[in-house]
């Protein structure tokens, strides 16, 4: 077995103002996706994926091939709207990339064993690398083949104080996924970490404690066959729009209500940080400090 890290990281950044993925906050320059990859490697990853746009894969190649030659193999693959089935017809002015179970598919070809998804732009923690590797062994221990895992993380420790954020919303039944919504805009209310969105013009109020998926998922190889199913039907009634998404969460949901997989709730008690404004530049810097000070990093990463 050969656990795979799959970093989305073909974001434009249009709301940040450029390029999160290769951005500096670490002390020696790192980005956030190098603290990812570090933990990741650090517990047993072996193989790392990028998925990156067409446009920047010479700049992300540029950074992180020297900076992890002989850590760990890696692989580069490009997501483009084009990307889809030969059979389908879509809107031929549609701009905006399919979304994030897009992004997961177009690895279909070069992952073969249990993997690990998340954001470039968003810092997990090393204990959340360290309990998906924990289920990926359980997994393949007691013969589990009907369950995949979602890293959840509280509503109150995910929130901006810069704009709204898009969250995945997770509803529990015992220690499993009952629901999941992915929610859009969702605002800060107060300090405390309440959360509030508008939906059919109504506005809805979100509990700190919410649990909400970060896109940090545990699956298997089976996810590309079950996924590209749904991606057909996805784009027989969505394909004409301009702007629909196909999230990871609409999978999961389907998956769940169609009793296909079960996906286990791995809750997680760190305070995540990512970024979505330029905003949020300053306070991702001094965490990530706060990190390199108390001996959890060292001052230059990959030294």
């Amino acid at each position: 077995m050969k656990p795979t890290l799959l970093i989305l990281a073909a974001g434009m950044g249009s709301r940040y103002g450029g390029l999160k993925q290769i951005d500096k906050f670490g002390p020696s320059g790192e980005s956030i996706i190098d603290y990812s990859i570090y933990d990741a490697i650090s517990v047993g990853f072996k193989r790392i994926v990028f998925i990156v746009r067409e446009s920047f894969l010479e700049d992300i190649k540029a950074i992180y091939e020297p900076r992890l030659a002989g850590k760990a193999e890696l692989v580069f693959v490009t997501q483009d709207i084009s990307d889809i089935p030969t059979d389908i017809s879509v809107n031929p002015d549609r701009e905006k990339p399919w979304g994030t179970a897009h992004a997961v598919l177009v690895a279909k070809d070069v992952i073969n064993d249990p993997f690990a998804v998340i954001n470039g732009d968003d810092y997990y923690g090393h204990d959340a690398f360290k309990t998906l590797i924990k289920f990926f062994n359980h997994c393949k221990d007691n013969h589990i083949d009907n369950e995949y895992a979602t890293i959840a993380y509280y509503l109150k420790n995910t929130l901006s104080d810069h704009g709204t954020v898009n969250r995945g919303i997770c509803e529990k039944n015992g220690d499993y996924l009952k629901d999941i919504v992915e929610t859009i805009k969702i605002s800060k209310v107060n300090p405390e970490g309440q959360g509030s969105y508008t939906l059919d013009k109504q506005d809805h109020f979100l509990d700190p404690e919410t649990l909400v998926s970060m896109n940090m998922f545990g699956f298997f190889p089976d996810f590309f066959d079950l996924t590209n199913g749904y991606f057909r039907d996805f784009l027989t009634n969505y394909g004409q729009e301009l702007k629909s998404e196909f999230f990871i969460p609409l999978v999961l949901d389907n998956m769940i209500k169609s009793n296909t997989k079960q996906i286990k709730v791995l809750e997680s008690n760190s305070q995540w940080f990512g970024v979505t404004y330029q905003e949020d530049k300053p306070n991702v810097m001094a965490k990530i400090n706060e990190l390199v000070d108390s001996g959890k990093y060292p001052k230059s990463l990959w030294a």
